[in-house]
């Protein structure tokens, strides 16, 4: 690969005009600016973009790290993150915690030693951990992306889970529903244990909120999840599934369509997050709807006001229902 010095040679220039071209052309005549460019397009030099921004101490990299690379939701997200980055020059890149503390700190330890921009982060626990303490100690802005931060002086953009879960409790409720099953984690996350809140606040005294214990959060989980309500007898078991996200509520929907059991007449079905397979499933799905992307350029938007010496923000949208087939048939209350 071509240096700047084989540039500077083949334009017959100093490396101080070459360096110019690259960083400030207009100080540079046409004429010169010419010759540099032709050279560079000649030896095909592509400029070490990186060592750059180590000697100048700045970087254009934004890193993601999220808790499931494989949920749409947080693909979503980052086409947010990314949008606005780019209008800013920036780079996005995505790295996976896969849902483990280890992985998540290993990342953040990794991504302080190549000085990147900011890191927007969606934590696998509540608590700041020593390496997320670190990277901020160390003046790398980071926003908390889907999570409320716990102190004033923290970045977050998240959304109103406790009201979200709300919503698909006073929708079932208001169907009819009495014996409601929730499927979550056994996982302390936040948001698993607002949308459980929500629903409860929802249900009240009307009925009973059954909580069900799933091994994750996908649609193999779902499936398990679903296999372990419909064991029980029909008369027995709930009218209803609320599931805190949308991979897991259509586990569930492919197990009623494996055993035959009927969507919504044998059992309604409600996910959250909304991704794009919830509309186009067998059954379409009622879902709580997150602001995915505006919650990827919002982040964005507070990392950058962090860089700029703004102080920190908390930001909460609020969730809306998308009311579809999987909940539109009433049952006798």
């Amino acid at each position: 690969m071509a240096t700047v010095k084989e540039v500077a040679r083949r334009a017959g220039v100093s490396l101080g005009t070459v360096s110019n071209v690259l960083n400030r052309p207009e100080v540079v005549s046409e004429g010169l600016r010419t010759r540099v460019l032709d050279a560079i397009a000649e030896l095909g030099f592509v400029r070490n973009e990186s060592a750059r921004q180590l000697r100048a101490g700045v970087s254009r990299t934004i890193a993601m790290v999220v808790l499931d690379v494989a949920n749409p939701f947080f693909t979503d997200v980052i086409a947010g993150a990314e949008e606005l980055a780019e209008r800013h020059d920036s780079l996005v890149v995505m790295c996976n915690s896969a849902n483990s503390a280890d992985r998540e700190a290993r990342h953040l330890r990794r991504l302080d030693q190549q000085r990147v921009l900011g890191v927007l982060l969606t934590p696998v626990h509540d608590a700041p951990s020593a390496a997320l303490s670190e990277v901020r100690d160390h003046g790398t802005p980071v926003v908390l992306v889907d999570r409320g931060a716990a102190s004033s002086g923290q970045s977050s953009v998240a959304v109103d889970d406790v009201l979200g879960g709300r919503l698909a409790g006073e929708h079932l409720v208001g169907a009819g529903h009495r014996h409601i099953a929730y499927v979550g984690v056994a996982t302390p996350l936040r948001q698993v244990e607002e949308r459980l809140r929500g629903v409860r606040e929802a249900v009240g005294a009307a009925g009973i909120v059954e909580v069900v214990n799933a091994t994750g959060l996908s649609v193999r989980a779902g499936s398990q999840a679903a296999a372990q309500i419909l064991a029980s007898p029909p008369g027995e078991r709930a009218t209803a599934v609320f599931c805190t996200n949308d991979l897991m509520a259509l586990g569930v929907l492919n197990e009623c369509v494996r055993r035959g059991v009927r969507v919504p007449d044998e059992l309604a079905l409600v996910g959250y997050d909304d991704i794009g397979f919830a509309a186009t499933a067998s059954v379409p799905l009622t879902s709580v709807r997150q602001p995915r992307e505006l919650l990827g350029r919002t982040a964005v938007e507070l990392l950058l006001a962090q860089v700029e010496g703004r102080p920190a923000q908390q930001i909460v949208f609020e969730p809306e229902l998308v009311v579809r087939r999987s909940t539109a048939r009433r049952v006798t209350p």
